[in-house]
């Protein structure tokens, strides 16, 4: 009997992706159907359906889920879910297609059919209800809105067969893991009560301490890295995993942290994004996921604490897994250390106030980065990154001079 918390929705893991023989006629009946082309974000919910990441979903959803998840967040059967998981194409394209038929959803940017799906459903939706549901806002420069405003007018419902994990597994190697091997993991090593950790960024100390903080009170965290699109400017996944490989190796006790990533388009929906994050979280094993400031947030759309306020608003056992809340972090150079505004008397000026954000800008800057924000080995890792995106912009730069003479 397992010590760790159960899969969402209380039964086992639901992975849909096919195997052995089933996977081989599969994809060979996928060939024979009407593709589908899919958004890089649609891709992503593919691949977390396929390894069991979204248990117990079991395809796309229909209008009556969409709405309830968007107005209630529930599903129509009553499942808690906090955004909706849809899959949209052209008005055109749906007109092809009849209730009953079964498509392939075809990813035109890997040139590989991902899925096959049985539509059971055609509908609409108003997009700018999503928007200010789910985000909050419908302001055009929110990248969550932009890819829902950028949605096929028909939404498509209905079961999925995986047949890809697309080029996680290899790409990743061992650092990609599904649910059910991280629970295996967790089984392995001991460990009943796991802290997951989010980030899109690597880590500086204020991540560092957020995650120390819930090593003292778990068996073990789990630092849990997106590994699908970002927006413009964010640090690619391999060089957040040499970095984040670098601060475990050398300052944290043995066995007390793993490495992991999941496959996932991140959506700055701020809030409704944490309870997603740890809807996921709980089919990965993990008791609790460390909320911060500004989780999943992005620009000034959400208070610095909205993400741990909304888990307070959803009904009492809709998760299983917990947050971890944890106040704003900074280095205090009068406590000489890392504090917390729970435990930092002193006021703002002996605070220096870190952030992924401010870390990328002093680093494209070429910027001095004190001491105290950021470890020197994950500095050595990001600054070769750096130069190498200098390098590459400088020949850019000197090929286009060429080309013009």
């Amino acid at each position: 009997m397992s010590n760790l918390v159960r899969p969402h929705g209380g039964g086992p893991l639901k992975p849909l992706l096919l195997e052995g023989a089933a996977l081989a006629a599969e994809l060979a009946r996928a060939a024979t159907l009407p593709k589908v082309h899919i958004s890089s974000r649609e891709a992503g919910d593919i691949i977390m359906l396929g390894i069991g990441g979204f248990t117990p979903l079991d395809g796309f959803m229909t209008k009556a889920d969409w709405q309830g998840v968007c107005d209630t967040m529930h599903t129509a059967a009553g499942l808690f879910w906090p955004i909706p998981i849809t899959l949209s194409t052209d008005a055109a394209t749906a007109g092809t297609l009849a209730i009953g038929s079964d498509i392939a959803l075809f990813d035109a940017e890997r040139n590989e059919i991902l899925a096959t799906m049985t539509v059971t459903e055609k509908y609409g939706i108003d997009k700018a209800h999503e928007c200010q549901t789910v985000f909050k806002t419908t302001d055009a420069a929110h990248p969550g809105v932009a890819m829902v405003m950028a949605q096929g007018e028909v939404n498509l419902a209905g079961p999925i067969k995986v047949l890809s994990q697309a080029e996680f597994p290899t790409q990743y190697g061992e650092m990609y893991m599904t649910p059910a091997e991280t629970r295996a993991e967790f089984e392995k090593r001991g460990w009943k009560s796991i802290a997951a950790f989010q980030t899109r960024n690597p880590m500086h100390r204020s991540h560092e301490y957020l995650a120390k903080i819930a090593v003292e009170i778990c068996d073990g965290v789990m630092i849990h890295s997106l590994l699908g699109k970002l927006k413009p400017g964010d640090i690619p996944a391999e060089v957040r995993q040499d970095a984040i490989a670098q601060l475990i190796e050398k300052y944290f006790v043995k066995n007390t942290v793993i490495q992991s990533g999941y496959p996932l388009d991140m959506r700055y929906a701020g809030p409704r994004e944490a309870l997603l994050h740890a809807v996921f979280r709980q089919n990965y094993g993990c008791t609790y996921l460390i909320v911060g400031r500004d989780h999943a947030g992005v620009g000034d759309y959400y208070g610095p604490f909205d993400a741990q306020t909304i888990f307070d608003e959803i009904p009492a056992g809709a998760l299983e897994t917990k947050p971890l809340k944890i106040d704003w972090t900074f280095y205090c150079d009068a406590c000489e250390g890392m504090s917390s505004a729970k435990t930092c008397p002193h006021d703002a000026s002996h605070r220096l106030l870190l952030s992924g954000t401010k870390l990328r800008k002093l680093l494209s800057e070429d910027g001095e980065v004190p001491p105290q924000f950021s470890r020197p080995e994950v500095l050595k890792v990001l600054r070769a990154y750096y130069a190498g995106l200098e390098a590459h912009e400088k020949v850019k730069v000197e090929l286009k001079g060429h080309s013009a003479r």
